[in-house]
């Protein structure tokens, strides 16, 4: 099966590289990845109220993108498909609970081909046992025998922990720790600083060939996930939750409409807090990795896999393309190569960051990557990179395509939402939307009904449907139309492969 693959990829790439023909050696690689972590709670972002140093450091020491997007606003989808460099639709993978095939090529398995030590620690959403190109492989299962063996910390007496999380089954100020409770666990026994230690531990050993590893730790996911010594860092009062527009009624989730604004208040506390203990970890593994002395040939990688809207348009999760849902922090740091201190406004999607590796690492790119890289872009070389992104939500059967100026939403209207998020009301159909974004930033006046934007609403509508055609799994199954509207309804229902 290895030869069979090694083989595959070479074909794939057009040949091999070989690696100890290379007159310096090839780079390491560190991927971080947070869990529903968005840019505007950062320091680096801008945002004052949220301590992250740690997090902070890594644009002082690079770039800084502040218009990059998840391809998918959900976990699996989004993950599966900058794994890939594939959009989730092309790979069969559209849902939360979809599994990624075998027989789609990992990043991993690419380095893996091409000498590289590979180690993934942390959430993956593989939702199957396959490793997909890693050698190493640690998880929540491994966090929980190795809690068993060493046994709990006590815990101080007094202090209300979260109960057990149980989403939509509780209302949603229980499950989304309107309380601003701390998990029940000293900071030691967290899963978030097991899979800290784990990488360090990682990044100590001595090793021949060059490693990919990636880190991917659960919080800032809800119920946002911190030790009891971290009660208290924010009180509930600090925050306002913004305030739904005129627009937003009819899209609201079911779930979110008894939450009271203290209870809003609280999430948000919640949610900083749990940031907060992210940048603790991530600063542990970036000190492991100045310790090793292989900081100065490894690039670094920090994203959060996709938003989360916390009180705007009356939503506190993503499943959805406003902007808090789609557009996600992404930080890029490789000393002699990308210098300090930039930021770029370029529109890049996360599926580009696959044949950027390659590219840094001097490997060929898979033919069949739609990712573009982003050398150019770090380098200097250029200030653009994309004209459009394009997004998916194949659960609420919607497309988005966002440009420098708008933000076009189409929905099909025609599923029952399973995830959790219905509005308990007939939405239109199909869903329709238009943002100005230049005079709209956040969002709050759908202009596409306006007769002087119906020009603009057809082209973004057939420029979706050109584009989903094209990237379609199977296009042999595609409708033989050229109505627009009509390839836009078969081609955003989410026929995943959901097998591995």
């Amino acid at each position: 099966m290895r030869m069979i693959l090694f083989v595959t990829l070479l074909g794939l790439m057009g040949g091999p590289t070989a690696f100890s023909a290379q007159k310096t050696p090839r780079p390491n690689i560190l991927w971080i990845i947070a869990d529903d972590h968005v840019p505007y709670v950062m320091g680096a972002y801008g945002n004052n109220q949220a301590r992250t140093p740690n997090l902070d450091k890594l644009p002082s020491q690079g770039m800084r993108f502040d218009r990059a997007f998840c391809n998918s606003p959900v976990c699996t989808a989004s993950r599966q498909s900058f794994l890939t460099g594939r959009y989730p639709r092309t790979i069969g993978v559209t849902q939360l609970s979809s599994a990624l095939s075998g027989n789609e090529i990992t990043l991993a398995e690419v380095l893996k081909a091409n000498g590289y030590d590979t180690g993934a620690i942390g959430k993956m959403h593989f939702n199957s046992n396959l490793k997909h190109g890693f050698d190493l492989r640690v998880d929540s299962e491994q966090h929980k025998q190795w809690l068993a063996a060493k046994g709990k910390a006590p815990l101080p007496a007094g202090v209300e922990m979260q109960p057990p999380w149980k989403p939509f089954a509780d209302p949603a100020s229980v499950w989304l720790n309107s309380e601003c409770r701390p998990f029940g666990a000293v900071n030691a026994d967290m899963a978030g600083t097991y899979f800290a230690e784990q990488a360090v531990q990682y990044l100590q050993e001595q090793r021949e060939k060059p490693f990919f590893l990636m880190v991917s730790f659960y919080e800032p996911h809800s119920p946002f996930h911190f030790p009891v010594e971290y009660r208290g860092r924010h009180r509930p009062q600090e925050f306002h939750a913004p305030q739904p527009g005129a627009e937003d009624d009819w899209q609201i989730p079911e779930v979110f409409r008894s939450l009271t604004e203290q209870q809003k208040q609280g999430i948000i506390a919640a949610y900083y807090t749990s940031v907060e203990f992210l940048d603790q970890n991530v600063g542990r593994v970036l000190a492991a990795l100045e310790k090793s002395g292989q900081a100065k040939n490894t690039m670094v990688i920090y994203l959060g896999d996709n938003g989360c809207l916390l009180g705007q348009h009356g939503r506190f999760e993503k499943h959805c393309g406003y902007e808090e849902a789609i557009r996600c922090p992404l930080l890029f740091r490789f000393p002699g190569h990308v210098k300090a201190r930039q930021n770029t406004e370029a529109l890049v999607e996360f599926m580009d960051i696959f044949p950027t590796v390659l590219d840094f690492a001097r490997i060929s790119t898979p033919a069949n990557v739609q990712g573009e890289s982003l050398v150019p872009l770090l380098t200097g070389k250029t200030k653009r990179h994309r004209d459009r992104v394009f997004i998916e939500y194949s659960e609420n059967e919607e497309g988005y395509l966002r440009t420098e100026r708008w933000k076009f939403i189409y929905g099909t209207g025609q599923r029952l939402r399973k995830d959790g998020y219905a509005t308990g009301q007939p939405s239109p159909k199909p869903t329709i939307e238009l943002f100005d974004l230049r005079n709209d930033p956040h969002e709050m006046v759908n202009v596409a009904a306006r007769p002087e934007n119906a020009r603009l609403v057809a082209d973004f509508t057939a420029q979706l449907a050109a584009h989903l055609k094209k990237t379609a799994r199977q296009p042999e199954l595609l409708p033989q139309t050229t109505d627009p509207r009509q390839m836009l309804e078969f081609c955003l229902q989410p026929r995943d492969v959901g097998r591995p």
